[in-house]
């Protein structure tokens, strides 16, 4: 493979260089291959790389962007204004072949119309999808989309978002024939809006998916789908949500909170107790950190783009870039277009 180079629009987010700048020395650090392309301000980029060694230096290029597409800008008017923006810069180098991948904390919305404007989708894919993989109970992963790049999905693009979810699964988590499923209200194959119904009815007459019907949200987590389907506003709120309860969880493992008062769970426990009971629940749910699989994909680009949750820290945005790493080397764009054209015209 070539030299393998990630573009960082590192003025994104809610924290910008404060936090993309020494994620990216982390992500370095922990990988001798990687190169990075930092795109934003020198003046705010600069100075927090003054004490960086002189050998990670030399696998970062700083390139100067003359302006920041802001969070919460309109999604027309950001497109239209993005020239010369850290993201956009940052794609066109993804375009141009000079970086394999971007990374992105910005804007959903924009980082989405940008990178169909620059970047163009696959063959047969009328809209990507943000996506994620999730730890659940069996110790294994699920793969989610759309995540909130698509509000209102018709039929024909839940479909879509199958078929990228099974080869997501397939060829980057390593699930032989992954098991799909609709995210619905029920069970039942009467319930639902129309377009879940409809999709429902075109997987089930595509042989080499293995769809398995629909799932309500409380199974996101079993492991009894390798797959969930849904559109973006439901994506978004069910990972937001799930999140959140999730690092609510956590923050009951530790034992004090934000006001240094021990939890209540841990007075049942002597001193002597307490640090081991927290190490070892820390360690049996660790995997659940919601940090750990910061990085959506947006899946059904013709090259690899990475929206980072905007509140991200510094541990998670370098998840991010890792997620960035793992797509060049498994070459999911291509191994995506070589499955959508065998399978998306049996299901026209």
């Amino acid at each position: 493979m070539k030299r393998l180079t990630i573009a960082l629009d590192v003025m994104g987010g809610d924290f910008g260089p404060s936090v993309t700048v020494p994620a990216s020395l982390q992500a370095l650090t922990s990988n001798p291959e990687l190169n990075l392309l930092l795109v934003g301000d020198p003046d705010k980029i600069t100075p927090l790389l003054a004490k960086t060694d002189p050998s990670l230096l030399d696998r970062i290029r700083v390139i100067a962007a003359e302006s920041v597409i802001a969070n919460d800008a309109r999604v027309s008017q950001a497109i239209r204004t993005s020239r010369g923006s850290s993201m956009r810069v940052a794609l066109e180098f993804v375009k141009s072949g000079e970086a394999q991948a971007c990374v992105s904390a910005g804007n959903t919305g924009a980082l989405m119309g940008l990178a169909k404007l620059v970047i163009k989708p696959l063959e047969g894919i009328e809209r990507p999808a943000l996506v994620t993989v999730l730890p659940n109970q069996q110790r294994g992963k699920t793969v989610v989309l759309d995540l909130g790049a698509n509000v209102e999905c018709d039929s024909q693009m839940l479909v879509q978002f199958a078929v990228m979810g099974s080869v997501m699964a397939e060829e980057v988590v390593g699930t032989p024939n992954p098991r799909v499923a609709l995210l619905n209200i029920g069970e039942e194959e009467s319930k639902g809006l129309g377009n879940i119904r409809e999709a429902a009815t075109i997987l089930k007459n595509i042989p080499v998916i293995n769809y398995i019907g629909y799932l309500e949200g409380n199974d996101l987590l079993t492991g009894k789908t390798d797959v969930m389907v849904c559109d973006g506003f439901v994506g978004n709120v069910t990972l937001k949500t799930m999140e959140g309860v999730i690092r609510m969880f956590l923050s009951l493992l530790k034992s004090s909170g934000e006001n240094g008062k021990k939890s209540w769970w841990m007075r049942w426990f002597g001193p002597a107790l307490q640090k081991i009971v927290q190490k070892k629940l820390a360690k049996r749910f660790s995997h659940l950190n919601p940090d750990q699989y910061n990085g959506a994909s947006l899946l059904g680009l013709r090259g690899i783009v990475i929206k980072s949750h905007g509140g991200a820290n510094q541990r998670a945005f370098a998840v991010a870039i890792e997620q960035a790493v793992q797509a060049v080397q498994r070459q999911v764009p291509e191994r995506i277009a070589a499955r959508l054209e065998a399978l998306l015209p049996k299901s026209d």
